[in-house]
């Protein structure tokens, strides 16, 4: 089914703090728990999440529809670090206009190509970015923050020229 009502994107506002927070969460939670270590699952609290999101609020835009937070997007220079939409929005095409307007952000800030990490074993996340036109790269290690510190995790590396 195809979403009938206009999406917005726009900056993360502290309002969206919550509901991004929680869908944020959800959403890892239903991706990640059966493919990462326990240790890090123990990690990834409501609360951790909401944290992050304060700190790097400036880095995110949202995606809005019927002004509700469904989904949001944090960059860092040509990576999209975060790319997360409500599963009440999943089959909408929501999932893939948040990706199209982050790449045209991507692109009018002056980037020729992006990338993004995919923990391995999220076949879900996976396949919507190969649909989206993204390449797996590689499969490399990289260290993600937590309130206990680093915590290293192979992922799969996408890539895509702009």
């Amino acid at each position: 089914m195809r979403s009938t009502s206009p999406l917005t994107f726009r900056p993360m506002t502290e309002a969206d703090l919550d509901p991004a927070a929680a869908l944020w969460h959800e959403g890892w939670v239903a991706g990640h728990a059966d493919v990462v270590p326990a240790e890090l699952t123990r990690l990834r609290t409501l609360d951790s999440f909401r944290e992050r999101l304060t700190r790097r609020r400036a880095d995110c835009v949202v995606t809005v529809k019927n002004d509700t937070c469904i989904g949001f997007t944090m960059f860092h220079d040509n990576e999209i670090d975060q790319f997360y939409i409500g599963s009440a929005a999943r089959g909408t095409g929501a999932a893939m206009a948040q990706m199209d307007e982050a790449e045209r952000r991507l692109r009018a800030a002056g980037h020729a190509s992006a990338w993004l990490a995919c923990s391995v074993g999220n076949t879900r996340a996976a396949r919507f970015y190969e649909k989206a036109g993204w390449t797996r790269a590689a499969t490399e290690r990289m260290s993600f923050e937590t309130s206990q510190g680093p915590f290293a995790l192979d992922v799969w590396r996408y890539e895509k020229t702009l």
